[in-house]
């Protein structure tokens, strides 16, 4: 039975609730993980999900800043909501759903974007992101014979040379700089996860699922950077079937800076 995961950092899922629905009506992902939804729990549009068969949700959303949510067209169990350094941000969120027989276990991240100065001794936002990225090392690929695990979301990391527009002038730019990057690798093989985005696009391949605002023409330009991932645990690598980058939903009316990623699965 195929099983279809969608990432997408939304800023703001009240404001953009229009483009919510416009992607979940033409695209109907089993289950969409959205990041930075920038509003409290009981605040969320539960009802504008439900409407278009959206009605499992698992949310850990706050004011103005942060949050994710995990919206289904099947049933979800929340696991964690899970606190990272200390700090009551909603910033994560587990499930657990069943495909065919399989439990996976569904986290869904939106890490730290660190300011914009790559020094931990000056810039306390980033400092907090190095450190997040060190506790995610205790988050690993749970798996067996009947379930796996699956992490997706906003790591505000671009960890390969063609993951951005331009290494080299990135290089001491945050979300790309070599302890980033490097934190970020190690931790993903230090908890046996799969790079999924890069099993089925080549790492010669340029990848981007953000393109900043503060861009004239964001396509002309086309200085993009790959922020937001979907990894697995081994056993569900081998049953990815396909991997889509929603590249057109920049262009969208009042969208996003980041654009959705879809995987699909096969777990027959």
């Amino acid at each position: 039975m195929p099983l279809t995961i969608a990432t997408w950092n939304i800023n703001s899922v009240r404001l953009r609730m229009p483009i919510v629905e416009r992607f979940l009506l033409q695209h109907q992902p089993d289950v969409l993980c959205l990041q930075e939804t920038k509003c409290i729990d009981e605040l969320f549009p539960v009802e504008a999900f439900a409407a278009i068969g959206y009605s499992h949700l698992a949310i850990s959303g706050q004011k103005g800043y942060h949050g994710v949510a995990t919206v289904a067209r099947r049933p979800l169990e929340v696991v964690e909501r899970r606190r990272f350094c200390e700090n009551d941000d909603c910033r994560h969120i587990s499930t657990r759903l069943t495909s065919s027989g399989h439990a996976l276990l569904l986290h869904n991240f939106y890490v730290p974007a660190g300011g914009d100065e790559p020094d931990p001794d000056i810039n306390p936002k980033f400092r907090h992101k190095l450190d997040f990225i060190e506790e995610m090392n205790t988050v690993r690929a749970e798996q067996g014979d009947a379930h796996g695990s699956i992490l997706v979301g906003d790591l505000n990391i671009a960890p390969l040379p063609t993951d951005v527009w331009s290494h080299k002038q990135l290089l001491n730019v945050v979300s790309h700089t070599p302890v980033e990057t490097g934190g970020l690798e190690a931790m993903r093989q230090a908890g046996g996860w799969v790079d999924l985005m890069r099993r089925h696009i080549p790492p010669e391949e340029k990848i981007y699922t953000w393109w900043s605002y503060r861009a004239r023409d964001w396509e002309l330009s086309d200085r993009g950077r790959r922020l937001d991932h979907v990894w697995s645990s081994d056993n569900v690598a081998g049953r990815l079937a396909g991997i889509e980058i929603l590249r057109e939903a920049r262009g969208w009316e009042r969208p996003s800076d980041h654009v959705p990623v879809i995987a699909r699965f096969d777990l027959d």
